[in-house]
């Protein structure tokens, strides 16, 4: 019989220093989409029709499947092909597609809520697609995707909890290996919920507040 240790101060720390490995993969998965989701919205949005098709399959294909089928796919199907590939490096792609495949959806929103007259003005003083999106469109719709963009990081840093079921030890990892030493799960669990609300609750007021703040300004 596994000898069973109480649930004490050094579990407690054990489980909390683990929120380091959910804050990098959340970083480097943001980041990774960040670019993604940029390229992903301004194919949305272009004028030629290939690019925006490519990009309608890749959004379909990332936000009609389980981002946990995901990391299924990218773990397993690399090292079945042949591929040696970690959790780390699985649970980063897997999330940087998915992120990818969400932020540039939500960006393609504020960019064509930029109202249409300012990219025809800019059509019609000769300034090409590259100009008009980097010098009119973009600046605008950067103000409009702030909050919708901090709101969406905080559902990717819950998100990265499903990376534990590939072996990534990352907060809920942690947690459940503690688990089965302490068999404390109240509070193993509580920790670790206590943990994600730390992290996600003064992104989610912060993401309320630049969405009033929006508001009241385009209420002016």
């Amino acid at each position: 019989m596994p000898l069973i240790r109480p649930f004490g101060i050094n579990e407690f720390w054990i489980i909390v220093l683990a929120a380091q490995w959910t804050i990098a993969l959340s970083a480097i998965a943001f980041a990774g989409g960040g670019i993604g989701g940029l390229l992903i919205a301004l194919m949305r949005v272009s004028d030629a029709k290939w690019p925006r098709r490519i990009a309608t399959g890749f959004i379909r294909v990332f936000q009609g499947t389980p981002l946990l089928m995901q990391l299924f796919l990218v773990f397993f199907g690399m090292n079945i092909l042949g591929f040696a590939i970690n959790p780390w490096l699985a649970a980063t792609v897997a999330l940087t597609l998915h992120a990818s495949a969400f932020l540039g959806e939500i960006w393609r929103g504020c960019i064509e809520a930029v109202p249409p007259g300012q990219r025809e003005a800019a059509t019609a003083l000769g300034l090409r697609y590259y100009n008009r999106m980097r010098y009119i469109v973009l600046p605008q719709a950067s103000k409009i995707a702030v909050a919708p963009t901090v709101g969406f990081l905080v559902q990717l840093i819950k998100g990265t909890s499903l990376a534990a079921i590939i072996g990534f030890t990352e907060l809920t990892r942690q947690g459940q290996i503690i688990n089965n030493a302490t068999f404390s799960p109240f509070m193993v669990f509580g920790t670790v919920a206590a943990v994600y609300f730390v992290l996600c609750w003064p992104l989610s007021v912060l993401a309320r507040r630049m969405e009033l703040r929006f508001s009241r300004a385009t209420a002016r």
